[in-house]
């Protein structure tokens, strides 16, 4: 008797130290990507290293996005200004899947429109842009337009976040508001 009412005991206090994420914990997944090399639009190569000490959130998507890549920057940035003070320990990472017509000059100049931290950051080349892909599990497709410049890319609407020690945290589903993502990361900056 006494075995199990410790063991309910321990138990109860797990529970209660298990941060209440409103977003999908993934804490401890190794399936999905846990670093990346890509370029910043100054054509320097970044890793999640370089953001260490901050909560990063990333988001894969591309400049000609009708809808979600906008609205997903614009909820973001209603998240930082949810977190107020505490947003200068967010880093946004707005990750292209379009690099043939996502420039370094359209990467450094569209994520910052929507808020001045925010970074665009893109692959070298294909090759890099499927690996990258592939290691967080992000889907995407070219899909035809009216002309070959004119097309869309089908790809994963949700965001990943680490924690500020570098670890893979969340999953974030598309167009829930911000309320859901600041609360989390308020519980990952403490």
């Amino acid at each position: 008797m006494k075995k199990i009412i410790a063991l309910l005991l321990l138990t109860g206090l797990l529970a209660c130290s298990k941060p209440s994420f409103k977003n999908v914990d993934i804490t401890g997944s190794k399936s999905f990507g846990n670093n990346f090399e890509l370029l910043d639009p100054a054509g320097n190569t970044k890793t999640l290293a370089d953001f260490k000490g901050k909560a990063v959130v990333i988001f894969f998507g591309f400049t000609h996005c009708p809808d979600v890549c906008p609205a997903t920057l614009v909820e973001m940035q209603e998240v930082m200004r949810e977190l107020g003070p505490l947003s200068d320990r967010v880093q946004v990472l707005f990750i292209t899947v379009d690099p043939e017509r996502d420039t370094a000059d359209l990467m450094a100049q569209y994520p910052k429109a929507f808020d001045p931290r925010f970074l665009g950051l893109r692959p070298s080349n294909q090759e890099a842009l499927a690996k990258v892909a592939k290691d967080f599990k992000v889907f995407y497709n070219k899909v035809p337009g009216s002309n070959p410049q004119n097309y869309t890319i089908d790809h994963t609407a949700g965001s990943y976040v680490f924690d500020p020690a570098g670890n893979l945290r969340l999953y974030i589903r598309h167009g829930q508001g911000a309320e859901p993502i600041a609360h989390d990361l308020k519980i990952l900056l403490k």
